[in-house]
């Protein structure tokens, strides 16, 4: 028996021996693979710009800081400001640009001998050459394929005696020598659409530059079919160009001599087409040459910044998901799952790390199909992921796919795609410091060292914040809400896509987000014109052209950041012009127009909603209009009791909020009230209803009548279905729809801002009606109220009461109660019913209708136009903004048509309208 034992405990050391071993040795097996793992590609790949030494704008999501020249006050002069906007500023309100110029400038072929700049000492000769020019002709050619931000791969600059190309990638640090000449307000640069010209220039070199002639913006002030370079080529010089070459790779030495007299043929005939441009504009007359330069030296107001988002690839991963789950490609049933949209919003978020980390784009990296494909797919091996990606860029072969950086860091997509139950802040934590911390597999470089070094960065409650020390629990807490409160209200994802709608002809039309694009396509309107950045051509003549009148903001891009102070990380829409007046504006003054709809951070916003709401109260003085409905009354048949008579004391009508509180108390507990409480509230739903009894039915429809119409739904929608018949469902669809314009006091007897309703359709009505000091009047329509012995009025009749303590001006909402059960068709209300239908006794919208009002009677559009120029002047004086997109202006009042296809085409509403005002 003890030999057994021995064997037995022998067998077992034996086999835990065994086992030890084994899990050893396999240890031992990953440690050597994870030291023999594939290194970084860049170990054995150089690329140009990893010899840039002076960088200004690295990969880390620290702010770009602009140039201050030393004739600034460096000590306040903030980075967000233009460094030259006073003398750009000088340049647009009195402009002294001698335009006789460019008469000097003929039309000159091309020799074959041009310029390379390629040394310090030839750089210098080209700043004397350029300082003597009274003006100079320059081009940029960029890449980003390889880059992350981008950067200016050639500049070309012509004098037309010579044409010099600059090596900026041979000269990358010296280049910003040229800041004297391009910033002096004496000499006139010439570009052709210089929006992007000026921000590359300010990102890579801090070059400013100061009195612009652009050719594009003079096209647009002469209307011209196209406004595009090529355009200008074949018409003014007869030359063509092959526009292809614009994407090859301009990082290439030597250049290819194609590419060459490209870049030569793109500066060296602006000269001469901006001569003839301008004669063009002269010809028309000297208004037209002093509003191109005003648009072309407004693009010099620009500022470069750098995109940020709260979390990594946040606002891309929006936008992938967006577009795919509207149908874009997108056949499984399971991509509108959350672990779905995690997948992409991780996926997105490692991209861009490693975009960054690399210095690659975005597209080079990973592709949106291709992540879309790994999210939905979920494959689970190295092998399958490496599959996957194939497949899904499979049609895309201009791309190494999967490209080198997938290659390397083949392991980070594997350990995203199976680290359930771990943090993404974690993981990208840790893929950060494993590829650039102390042993990391890749090289650190002036484009990402700052990603470790900026305070700490850490990904924090899904956004980067600093680790500055410890705070006080208070401060603590107050900043927690703060973030909750940001979270729940700021945009989830980005407001402003910037794809582009070009006219047939070529010219671009406007901006817009990726749904305007998507609702042309899918109705052939129009077809695909570029995916990177997403563009389309109309297929038809549009209504209207950015040249119109004041319309220089529609075809600006536009940044997702605050106006006023620049944050990018949160923020939210803010209407310059409330919505209680902008909502009863007519439709061609407010449909497509987002020109007062601009981004604010949290903090601005308070700021701006204040400055707002004082200004109401001032406009309610002025127009003396309350800002607040004060009263409502039944204005159906009354049928007053015996027993009932309105005091002396009392006051027609009562106040919505009351009304809702009386009426919903009384049906929830009116049964177990005691019956001194359950009097007073029947009191108050009985001044409503003028004194008559109130049945159930009543109590419902009153407590619809003081419900805000998102209340109203709520409460439908907790009612249930069964109930949609009821006389208080029926009253909630018709309350607004009934609704006629409010009298306002300042019209005239003949002349009403109101109107009246097709009495074919609707059977009901509700009128606004204002008590001056000690009478209720009722103006006289096609049916008067009849309103009987209980002393209010009939037939217009004003009726006096005791209004001792109450203020001066008193207005009554009359609403009909009982003949909203009896009404015809809801479905038959007009156009302008629609307005009508989110318009709350509660709030702001009944004053905003009678203040529109009145401005449309007394002073037609005009007067609308005045009215929004004060608002948007409330605004700029609260606020300060210093990043309000470029032709934003307080003056601003462009026209705005409606073409065959929009839903907000006039002819269209007109055939269905039914007031007439």
């Amino acid at each position: 028996m003890g030999h057994r034992l021995k064997i037995s405990i022998a067998l077992t050391i034996l086999c835990i021996s065994a086992i030890s071993l084994y899990l050893t040795v396999e240890h031992q097996k990953r440690r050597k693979r994870r030291a023999s793992k594939t290194p970084c590609y860049l170990s054995s790949e150089f690329k140009p710009q990893s010899s840039f030494k002076r960088l200004l704008a690295d990969n880390s999501c620290s702010p770009f800081k602009h140039f201050k020249p030393s004739h600034h006050c460096t000590n306040e002069q903030s980075s967000n400001l233009h460094p030259y906007e006073g003398e750009i500023m000088k340049l647009l309100k009195n402009p002294r640009i001698d335009y006789r110029i460019f008469d000097q400038k003929s039309m000159t072929g091309m020799n074959n001998s041009h310029v390379w700049v390629a040394s310090e000492s030839q750089l210098r000769e080209l700043v004397d050459v350029l300082s003597e020019e009274k003006c100079f002709a320059v081009d940029t050619e960029q890449h980003s394929l390889r880059s992350f931000l981008g950067f200016t791969a050639l500049l070309q600059i012509s004098t037309q005696k010579e044409d010099y190309l600059v090596d900026t990638i041979a000269l990358h640090d010296f280049i910003p020598m040229l800041q004297s000449v391009f910033s002096d307000p004496n000499v006139v640069k010439v570009f052709h659409g210089a929006d992007n010209d000026v921000l590359w220039l300010q990102r890579d070199f801090h070059i400013y530059v100061v009195n612009l002639f652009d050719t594009a913006k003079a096209c647009e002030a002469l209307s011209k079919p196209q406004k595009s370079l090529a355009y200008l080529l074949q018409t003014y010089c007869g030359v063509m160009t092959n526009k292809l070459l614009q994407r090859e790779d301009w990082r290439q030495r030597p250049l290819p001599e194609e590419m060459v007299e490209y870049a030569r043929v793109d500066a060296h005939y602006l000269l001469y087409i901006a001569r003839c441009l301008i004669k063009e504009l002269e010809a028309k007359d000297e208004e037209f040459l002093s509003e191109a330069s005003r648009r072309s030296n407004a693009t010099c107001l620009q500022l470069y910044f750098k995109e940020s988002d709260a979390f990594p690839g946040e606002s891309v991963a929006s936008s992938i998901i967006s577009r795919y789950l509207n149908g874009q490609g997108v056949a499984s049933s399971n991509v509108s799952g959350a672990q779905f949209q995690n997948h992409i919003r991780i996926l997105c978020a490692w991209r861009d790390l490693m975009a960054r980390v690399h210095d690659e784009s975005l597209r080079y990296v990973l592709s949106d199909q291709a992540i879309i494909s790994l999210a939905e797919k979920r494959p689970l091996s190295e092998t399958e992921i490496y599959t996957t990606i194939s497949a899904a860029d499979e049609d895309n072969g201009s791309l190494e796919s999967p490209s080198p950086v997938i290659r390397s860091h083949l392991e980070d997509v594997y350990c995203l795609l199976e680290g359930e139950g771990n943090s993404a802040d974690d993981i990208l934590q840790m893929l950060l410091h494993k590829h650039l911390g102390p042993n990391g597999s890749c090289s650190l470089s002036a484009y990402n060292y700052n990603m470790l070094s900026v305070s700490n960065l850490k990904f924090a409650n899904g956004s980067f914040s600093m680790q500055n020390g410890v705070r006080s629990g208070k401060q603590a807490t107050r900043k927690a809400s703060r973030e909750l409160f940001v979270q729940k209200f700021s945009c989830k994802a980005p407001v402003y896509h910037n794809c582009r709608i070009y006219a047939s002809d070529g010219r671009l039309l406007c901006y817009c987000d990726h749904k305007k694009l998507e609702w042309y396509l899918s109705r052939n309107l129009a077809k695909l014109m570029d995916d990177n950045p997403l563009a389309i051509i109309l297929l038809f003549e549009p209504k209207g052209r950015p040249e119109d009148e004041d319309n220089d903001f529609y075809v600006q891009s536009k940044r997702n950041m605050c106006v006023s102070c620049g944050e990018s990380n949160h923020y939210l829409r803010y209407r310059i012009i409330p919505s209680c007046y902008r909502m009863h504006f007519p439709e061609h003054l407010k449909s497509h127009r987002s020109h007062d709809i601009v981004l604010l951070c949290v903090d601005c916003h308070e700021v701006a909603h204040a400055a707002a709401e004082k200004y109401k109260r001032q406009v309610a003085t002025e127009f003396g209009i309350p800002l607040y409905v004060r009263k409502v009354m039944d204005s159906g048949k009354l049928q007053p009791t015996k027993t009932y008579e309105l005091q002396e004391h009392q006051e027609a009508g009562v106040s919505p909020s009351q009304l809702r509180t009386a009426a919903m108390a009384l049906l929830r507990h009116g049964p177990r009230m005691p019956f001194k409480r359950h009097e007073e509230l029947m009191e108050v739903v009985r001044m409503y209803y003028g004194g008559r009894e109130i049945s159930h039915e009543d109590l419902e429809a009153a407590l619809l009548v003081g419900m805000s119409p998102h209340r109203r739904r709520k409460y439908e929608k907790k009612r249930g279905a069964s109930n949609k018949n009821s006389s208080a469902s029926k009253v909630l669809k018709m309350n607004a729809i009934n609704m006629l314009e409010p009298i306002n006091p300042y019209s005239s007897e003949t002349s009403r801002c109101g109107g009246s309703l097709d009495a074919k359709d609707q059977t009901s009505y509700e009128q606004l009606v204002y008590k001056p000091e000690t009478s209720v009047k009722t103006p006289s329509i096609s049916s008067a109220i009849d309103i009987r012995e209980d002393g209010f009025a009939t037939d217009s009749t004003p009726m006096t009461l005791d209004v001792s303590g109450i203020s001066d001006v008193k207005d009554v909402m009359l609403l009909d109660t009982e003949n909203i059960h009896s009404s015809q068709n809801p479905l038959k209300a007009t156009a302008g019913s629609k307005c009508k239908s989110k318009l709350s006794l509660l709030g702001h919208g009944p004053h905003g209708k009678e203040v529109v009002d009145y401005l449309l009677t007394n002073s037609g559009e005009d007067g609308i136009h005045l009215f929004c120029q004060r608002w948007r002047q409330v605004f700029v004086d609260a606020l300060h903004p210093r990043h309000l997109p470029a032709g934003w202006d307080v003056k601003h009042s462009g026209r705005r048509m409606f073409g065959e296809f929009s839903v907000y085409n006039h002819a269209k509403a007109c055939d269905s309208d039914t007031i007439h005002v």
